[in-house]
């Protein structure tokens, strides 16, 4: 019998997300990859301490980070020194990295919510009747808070993002692996970001997401670009997850499920063949 590459999927089952159940997700996927792969389930402050037994560490829905960033950095640390290979590798130049990446899209011109974070450079933020300040280490809407233009002038700059309140239609997200489309989610309703209904995206949406998925750079792995359209009908990237973007599989069908498993499969054994 052959050997089957051993996989750490690093998750946190028990982790409360609003609008999504992250558990459902990682047991659906980790039962369709043990078809390929022998696949360990463990919480993410126990990945350092099991890594070096497999060949591969899947990260998925681990839930920030920042919940336990000490140790996170910690494992990633440890993982450069050994050579581990981690699926998302990381090498990711967004979300991954922080969210330096909005302000250096912004500097280049790129098709993102407009983002500063020096009140030197508030002038270069369109008007808008509300602006969003947001922590450059947050995540899942953490820290999130929306203020008035007066208010800026205020804010304790050095660890805190601000874009304009962008009046769009709606959100809609594009999930990949590797570099290759998978489907297309959208929330009709701007008040309800996780009630998602499929999405099928135009060339327009196609030649957008591929932007910054050519900017991103990563060989390997599962990202989701989520963007909103405004009412002007433009889209502009709201966040570039490439660290643990959730799938929303459960609003997909089957067949679009098994499609972004054998992805996935795919993408996990080049990943496995391609690292030293």
């Amino acid at each position: 019998m052959p050997v089957r590459p051993r996989v750490l999927y690093v998750t946190d089952l028990a982790y409360q997300a609003r609008g999504r159940r992250y558990c459902d997700e990682d047991i659906f996927l980790s039962s369709q990859l043990r078809k390929d792969f022998d696949i360990a389930l463990c919480h993410p402050l126990d990945a350092a301490a099991l890594a070096d037994d497999f060949e591969a560490v899947v990260v998925r829905n681990t839930g920030p980070v920042l919940h336990y960033q000490e140790e996170y950095d910690a494992f990633r640390d440890q993982a450069a020194a050994r050579g581990t290979r981690i699926y998302n590798p990381h090498t990711g130049r967004a979300d991954m990295a922080g969210k330096q990446y909005l302000l250096d899209l912004t500097a280049a011109g790129y098709p993102v919510i407009p983002t500063v974070d020096r009140p030197q450079d508030l002038g270069l933020l369109p008007e808008s009747d509300q602006y969003a300040v947001k922590p450059k280490a947050g995540a899942d809407s953490i820290g999130l808070d929306f203020v008035s233009r007066d208010r800026l002038d205020g804010l304790a700059y050095g660890g805190v993002l601000v874009q304009p309140r962008i009046d769009f239609r709606y959100e809609v997200s594009f999930y990949y692996v590797d570099d290759a489309v998978q489907y297309a989610l959208y929330a009709p309703d701007p008040d309800r970001r996780w009630a998602l209904e499929p999405y099928r995206p135009t060339e327009g949406d196609l030649a957008f997401t591929r932007r910054f998925i050519d900017w991103n750079t990563l060989e390997h792995g599962i990202q989701r670009v989520d963007a909103c359209r405004t009412q002007d009908g433009d889209l502009l990237l709201v966040e570039l997850e490439d660290l643990n973007p959730y799938l929303s599989l459960d609003h997909v069908d089957a067949s679009t499920r098994d499609a972004f498993v054998t992805s996935m499969t795919s993408s996990l054994h080049r990943f496995l063949e391609s690292s030293p």
